[in-house]
């Protein structure tokens, strides 16, 4: 049992484990310290003093790495310390380029949210010179202001301790200090890999999406094009959170109908892709372990990660699955079996994912995810993209009746509608390679040994006579850690799932924004996980090859999994790429 202590905040009196700080005391007791650097378990660095507290010393200290001891006395909301707040927010807007208005994460700002709680306004005691940065708008997934940079190092410590990527930190110093890439270079000129942690972990708007919404809005007005969108699984689990749905509400029927109003030709489900990821990745895998190919064979899905192990550790790409990621494969799709079936130029198409991932928009411009000069994907655009679209259509979302997708390659199976969470890959290629090697009916089909949000997770999963050895990854520091296992023969994995972003695309780069004071008490990988898994449970078919529109695309036009012309299609190979390209 841990050892317990007791301290009053407030008045109140408290009773945390040993080891507590006094911001996690404050909260076990009901009482709310304001943060704005502090990330749980991530950025614990106490810079930012929004949560000063008196304990008693000579000085107010940062609660968020102040220590609670037995008996300890503390005040959090005296005259002295609302004012001494009050000063800090001061001095951060006397350097903030104050354009809320125009700002993505208006109403959605932690900064916006203190100033307006502690009643501090727009002009301050403290206005003066501004430094004035260049925006770095030239990666194809991610804008970097630091007009609006509040230097909490919040980014810099998800990109160096969560992804093992770094490649931005503070530089100069004094009033001079910046976030910044090493020599002042792009994001775009270095090893970024695109997978947005630093947005969804920014408080301001110093960090966002590169917005592609004019571009699909051009081409919906575009009477030349047909416009076929589809959504990725983990959209469905959070863009509710938009709409006021408490986090964990799935809105696949909602999500649907809206996409219609918004005036696409099709609305066709990534959930599909990921149905025929698995046809195609799960006979790779037999081939790989029936035939003596390189093992353990890695999924393919996370274009972060793809990015990652490209740059990082190019010695595991023939490692890789060769099959393109479910949004590039029903691209494809689109393009070839789609347009034949209904005699529209190819050409003239043009399709639009809606994806969690702002490293979908970097994958999107791959020049070899694609055929006869075409991309198979014309445009990317994330969950808050989609729901700015909504917003800005006038379209009341809350009240909208449940559609579905359009048939060819609107339906789906629980195995395709997991994708989205970590571990679900894994279960879903699981699922369909048990039958497809033992020729068996797979009775029980949730393998809770790959399921959850650990960094990593390894099973043993018996398949006939035969057992397998896999492994699950999620987070691109964690995929490090599970890449040095695999190097030094600990473990003779068969096949191991990396996703680049910690939990998997439900927590992607490109989903709703939850606060730093929200993730102290709730766990969003958790939360918008039980939304897939909820609908996996509900599917009356759960292994992609159940899936009838797959059975009628292998019938009709690829053949078989595997074959020429799947490869033609839904396959690419991955190149290694320089840290650094200035």
């Amino acid at each position: 049992m841990e050892n317990m202590i007791k301290l009053t905040i407030d008045g109140v009196e408290v009773q945390v484990p040993q080891g507590s700080t006094v911001l996690e005391a404050a909260r076990a007791a009901g009482i709310r310290i304001p943060t704005l650097c502090f990330l749980k378990g991530i950025n614990e660095i106490g810079a930012c003093r929004m949560c000063v507290v008196d304990s008693g010393a000579r000085s107010l200290q940062a609660a968020c790495v102040l220590p609670a001891t037995d008996g300890m006395v503390v005040k959090t909301n005296t005259p002295q310390i609302r004012e001494y707040r009050k000063n800090i927010l001061e001095l951060t807007l006397s350097t903030h380029e104050k354009k809320c208005l125009s700002c993505v994460r208006s109403q959605n700002c932690e900064l916006q949210k203190l100033c307006k709680e502690l009643g501090v306004e727009e002009e301050t005691r403290y206005e003066g010179v501004k430094n004035v940065y260049t925006i770095d708008d030239l990666s194809p997934s991610i804008v970097r202001d630091n007009n609006k940079c509040v230097l909490c190092r919040r980014c810099v410590s998800v990109c160096a301790k969560v992804q093992n990527v770094g490649v931005i930190g503070p530089v100069n110093r004094g009033f001079k200090t910046a976030i910044e890439s090493p020599w002042e270079m792009k994001l775009s000129e270095m090893s970024c890999i695109n997978c947005g942690q630093c947005i969804v972990n920014c408080p301001v708007g110093a960090l966002y999406e590169k917005d592609e919404t004019k571009k699909v809005w051009d081409l919906i007005r575009d009477p030349e094009k047909h416009v076929v969108v589809q959504p990725a699984p983990a959209v469905r689990a959070a863009l509710g959170e938009e709409f006021g749905y408490p986090m964990g509400t799935s809105v696949t029927g909602k999500m649907a109908t809206a996409l219609k109003r918004l005036g696409f030709d099709k609305v066709f489900d990534t959930d599909f892709g990921a149905d025929l990821t698995i046809m195609e990745e799960a006979n790779e895998l037999v081939e790989r372990i029936t035939t003596g190919g390189v093992l353990p064979m890695m999924t393919s899905c996370s274009p972060g990660w793809i990015k990652y192990c490209e740059t990082y550790h190019p010695e595991f790409l023939p490692n890789l699955s060769s099959c393109k990621s479910p949004h590039e494969m029903v691209g494809a799709m689109v393009k070839s079996y789609y347009a034949e079936k209904n005699g529209i130029d190819p050409h003239k198409i043009a399709v639009v994912s809606v994806m969690p991932c702002t490293a979908k928009k970097f994958e999107a411009d791959r020049p070899e995810l694609g055929h006869d000069g075409m991309a198979d994907v014309d445009a990317v655009i994330t969950t808050r993209e989609l729901a700015r679209m909504i917003k800005e259509a006038g379209i009341d979302f809350c009240n909208l009746p449940d559609g579905d997708f359009d048939s060819l390659m609107g339906e789906s199976t629980g195995a395709g509608v997991i994708f989205g969470a970590t571990g679900g890959v894994m279960e879903a290629a699981l699922r369909t390679a048990y039958e497809t090697i033992t020729g068996e009916t797979l009775e029980n089909v949730e393998f809770e040994a790959v399921r959850g949000i650990e960094g990593i997770k390894e099973a043993n999963i018996k398949i006939g006579d035969k057992e397998v050895l896999v492994a699950v990854a999620s987070g691109t520091g964690n995929a490090t850690k599970l890449l040095e296992r695999v190097k030094s023969g600990e473990k003779p994995y068969a096949f191991i799932e990396v996703m680049a972003c910690p939990g998997g695309c439900v927590n992607g780069g490109g989903q709703p924004i939850v606060s730093a004071q929200k993730k102290m008490d709730v766990d969003v990988r958790v939360e918008r996980a039980k939304a897939l898994y909820g609908e996996d449970r509900e599917k009356p078919l759960r292994k992609s090859h159940e899936n009838q529109e797959i059975k009628d695309i292998y019938a009709n036009y690829l053949t078989k999994p595997g074959s020429h012309k799947a490869h033609e299609l839904l396959h690419t190979s991955y190149q290694k790429r320089a840290l650094y390209s200035k």
